[in-house]
């Protein structure tokens, strides 16, 4: 395994800047997440999904997405496809992949 270093502070960051200095730049660093509270509404739904059904929520969540896929629904379909990747990303992709070239 190799180790690697890491700097205490960034090798662009000039030597002359104080701690406080430092810090008060990150204070002010901007968390450009988009729409945060629909983000931890689906982590919040997905993990009670987790807790219904366990190693098999993102299977049942991606069988859920194709289930909205057949009839149509859009909006429980992108609901499910958040939930899924939410829980497992690569699944979730690999299914909008699939889902993509099905016709409905």
């Amino acid at each position: 395994m190799t180790v690697r270093f890491a700097t205490a502070r960034p090798i662009s960051t000039p030597v002359h800047l104080t701690r406080s200095a430092l810090g008060r730049i990150a204070a002010r660093a901007a968390n450009d997440n988009a729409d945060l509270a629909r983000q931890d509404q689906v982590v919040r739904e997905a993990l009670r999904h987790f807790a219904a059904y366990g190693l098999n929520a993102a299977e049942d969540a991606a069988k859920r997405a194709r289930i909205a896929h057949g009839r149509g629904d859009a909006a429980d379909l992108r609901h499910w496809l958040q939930i899924c990747a939410a829980l497992d990303p690569r699944r979730a992709a690999a299914m909008h992949r699939k889902l993509a070239t099905l016709p409905r």
